[in-house]
């Protein structure tokens, strides 16, 4: 019995790391039983991230573990090891990318969780590694390990199916009819945007991913899957699978922080947000929806809490954002003590008098009250989270914010 952990073997240009495993698993030997398969999310700013941040493992049972590692060792030379080095064109993406440098990895008990902790987190280096009973290749090995660490402490599920066609740049075609019944399924999650009903479940460029339809359950994912699949409206698939996932988990975000605005400014054209606070600069971006909104009426002395993850150029990138006290936005004249007829002023320096009762007072003003657009935390649009954004709806049922 023991554990295997593969990253890294995708590109901008294409390819998939999920189908690149499914292969591998779809060709053990025979006898080799296998667990249930994970796919988990990792930090998103990691400098060596190629197309996504998923890493894949799954638990084996063999009797002949030498047999098994012999395999293993063939089907890496074969299959895996060619794809080092594989790159996307600048055209794809303006994201910088680094090579593949596919990473896999065997261990007889699956290392500590904080492994895991510290990889959804922060940057990990491959000398914190957990040594593993047999490792292959580069880079890819870290997310590979995390995967294997990963504690499973709150979980979702996905199914995957992969595509007959060989054309990856090809449009996808699934089944609209489809896709509208399971968006009302219970238990299948994050399949349409209800702001527009527009699916969410297809990966953007070239993948041989057809969909992957996300669920609070086993059940719920793979039904949902095998109903798309065989909708008369979808395009054929070579493969399928379900996944348990760290996503919707919300394990990447340390607790929330509390500042205090300095000022706000706006990008001319983009609309994102760059709050300037008492510690870090907060970035919201123009996707955020409500996120950005809140952050554009921020002004100089409000607070804010503010949960969501430290870029490498020191920046926080804002995943919710909730106004704690706000200073007022404008001021009035007040109210004749007498009849409530709103006081006006005299001149400059000659205080203020009633229009009705001729009441005379000193100067003053009085704060209108505004109140934010929004009264609690808020989040982007579900079409705008990160795989691993807990929804906020979920954190309310269960009461842990």
């Amino acid at each position: 019995m023991g554990w295997l952990g593969l990253d890294d073997t995708d590109s901008l240009e294409g390819g998939c790391t999920t189908a690149t495993f499914h292969a591998l698993l779809e060709g053990l030997p025979e006898g080799v039983k296998t667990g249930v398969p994970r796919l988990v999310r990792l930090w998103p700013f990691a400098r060596r991230r190629t197309r996504g941040n998923a890493a894949l493992a799954v638990e084996l049972h063999a009797d002949d573990e030498a047999g098994l590692m012999h395999h293993l060792e063939a089907w890496w030379t074969e299959h895996i090891e060619p794809l080092h080095g594989v790159v996307a064109p600048s055209a794809v993406s303006d994201r910088p990318q680094s090579p593949a440098s596919p990473g896999m990895v065997y261990y007889r008990t699956p290392p500590d969780g904080q492994f895991y902790w510290k990889a959804v987190r922060e940057e990990v280096g491959i000398s914190s590694l957990p040594t593993p009973h047999h490792a292959w290749g580069g880079s890819g090995r870290i997310g590979a390990a995390a995967a294997v660490s990963w504690p499973a402490e709150s979980i979702t599920w996905e199914a995957i199916a992969w595509r007959s066609t060989t054309d990856q740049h090809q449009q996808r075609v699934i089944d609209s009819d489809a896709l509208e019944e399971i968006d009302g399924w219970d238990g299948v999650v994050f399949s349409r945007d209800p702001r527009n009903g527009s699916g969410l479940i297809a990966p953007r460029g070239a993948s041989p991913v057809l969909f992957g339809v996300r669920g609070t359950s086993f059940e719920a994912a793979e039904g949902a899957c095998k109903h798309l699949m065989h909708s008369p409206g979808t395009e054929s698939v070579s493969g399928w699978r379900v996944f348990q996932t760290n996503q919707a988990s919300g394990d990447h975000l340390p607790p929330p922080q509390i500042f205090t605005v300095v000022g706000v400014e706006t990008h001319p054209t983009r609309k994102h947000a760059m709050i300037r606070t008492d510690g870090p600069t907060v970035l919201a971006y123009a996707e955020g929806g409500p996120v950005n909104s809140v952050a554009r009426w921020l002004k100089a002395g409000d607070t804010v809490a503010v949960a969501g993850l430290l870029h490498p150029d020191g920046t926080l990138h804002a995943e919710r954002l909730k106004v704690e006290s706000w200073e007022p936005r404008t001021f009035q004249r007040p109210r004749c003590s007498s009849c409530d007829v709103r006081l006006k002023s005299m001149g400059k320096g000659q205080g203020l008098r009633c229009p009705s009762c001729k009441l005379r007072t000193g100067e003053a003003w009085e704060a209108v009250i505004v109140e934010p657009p929004y009264a609690g935390w808020v989040e982007p649009p579900m079409d705008a989270r990160r795989h691993l954004a807990r929804p906020l709806a979920w954190e309310d049922a269960d009461g842990t914010m």
